[in-house]
């Protein structure tokens, strides 16, 4: 009975995604780009600036596979499907979009169905009393195994904790700041004149009518290539530039101050890293990698994996090369120390410092330097070398 049932979803499923498979641009349930507008989050620049840096770095990596013991794997089948997720994303997208939607709302539901897989909006998920887990789009459940949940994890099971839930008033100050500002210098400052008449205002009064608008025109004019205009008045009119209702310094200071903590509700600190960036370019992206990278990749592995071997066996990860954080000084330097103590040969340090590796069978080969000769060893390969006439 239980198979018939599950049967009866999986065709009531396969049948919906043929229905919207024509329309799927018009479909709320896929997730293709108003994400972004979650609160108008982007807009702010420091957030994207940050977002950007962290999602492109993960978009950056390459898909790999490995068995149980750690071993890369061949598996050409995966890697096409990992690589060409969908008919609408690359694969560099694709990462970005579940990294951005990750950071911002602390959740992503990423949907496999057979060949393509995608993020996947307007999820209901339910935790029962037997430990399972239910997911279902539009009244109609999708089985476990095409879908897996995301978290950014706070201290709650079921779901994440993102940028909206944690920072959200800071969010909002911050926006409400910086559009402050925007909004008056592309209304050309906001600058407002108070025009002061020492006599009744007359409706009637054709000539005063007219004087009022001949200053109104003129006022209208000094927008208009930067000019400055005199306006000449008669007895008893008087012009004054009132203040701008927009405290330019007080809101520069709320910014140096607010906008350094929305960084660190995406676990950096924006200051620090600010600083390794004008010093050390190299330290700068170590901790970016160490304290922010490197979790989120951990918990995608563990999730993509899941999804794609449910019956385990073997492991998705994304390769990261952490030489390419490194100057080429110290990248020449680690290759001299790996080819010297047999680890790599001169076509590995070539490869790795960018160069082609070489045909002559000397640069296929493993040297080890002399003066790394076990002491042991030391007094037969002395005696040996001054036999031989060679030099230690």
């Amino acid at each position: 009975m239980k198979e018939v049932r599950t049967l009866g979803l999986w065709q009531r499923l396969s049948g919906w995604f043929k229905r919207s498979k024509f329309n799927v641009f018009n479909n709320f349930y896929w997730n293709y780009g108003g994400y972004v507008t979650d609160e108008n989050i982007l807009q702010s620049s420091d957030i994207y600036n940050l977002m950007k840096l962290i999602s492109d770095q993960i978009a950056l990596t390459d898909f790999f596979i490995e068995d149980e013991a750690g071993k890369d794997i061949n598996d050409l089948y995966t890697l096409r499907i990992l690589r060409n997720p969908n008919q609408y994303l690359t694969e560099f997208e694709m990462k970005k979009l579940i990294v951005n939607t990750l950071l911002i709302r602390g959740k992503v539901y990423i949907f496999k169905n057979g060949n393509e897989w995608h993020v996947l909006n307007g999820v209901y998920s339910e935790l029962l009393e037997d430990g399972s887990k239910i997911y279902s789009v539009g009244g109609v459940q999708i089985p476990a195994e095409m879908i897996v949940h995301v978290k950014n994890i706070g201290t709650n099971h079921l779901d994440g904790v993102g940028l909206l839930d944690l920072a959200r008033q800071t969010l909002e100050g911050v926006m409400n700041a910086e559009n402050s500002l925007t909004d008056k210098y592309r209304k050309g400052g906001l600058l407002a004149y108070l025009l002061k008449l020492d006599t009744h205002i007359a409706p009637n009064n054709q000539a005063q009518n007219a004087m009022i608008m001949a200053i109104l025109d003129k006022l209208e004019q000094t927008g208009q290539g930067n000019k400055i205009q005199l306006i000449p008045l008669s007895k008893g009119y008087e012009i004054e530039a009132l203040q701008s209702p927009v405290d330019d310094e007080k809101i520069l200071k709320y910014l140096s101050v607010y906008k350094k903590d929305l960084g660190k509700f995406l676990g950096v600190d924006l200051e620090h890293l600010l600083e390794l960036q004008k010093t050390d370019m190299e330290q700068f992206m170590m901790m970016l990698y160490t304290t922010v990278l490197r979790p989120i990749i951990k918990n995608l592995e563990q999730h993509l994996s899941k999804l794609f071997f449910p019956q385990g066996g073997r492991r998705i990860r994304f390769k990261i090369n952490p030489l390419d954080y490194v100057t080429m000084k110290t990248k020449t330097d680690i290759a001299y120390n790996l080819v010297r103590t047999s680890i790599a040969s001169p076509n590995d340090a070539r490869e790795m410092l960018g160069f082609d590796r070489l045909e002559q069978e000397e640069a296929k080969k493993l040297y080890i330097s002399k003066d790394l000769i076990g002491l042991d060893n030391l007094e037969a390969t002395l005696k040996k070398v001054i036999k031989g006439g060679e030099t230690p």
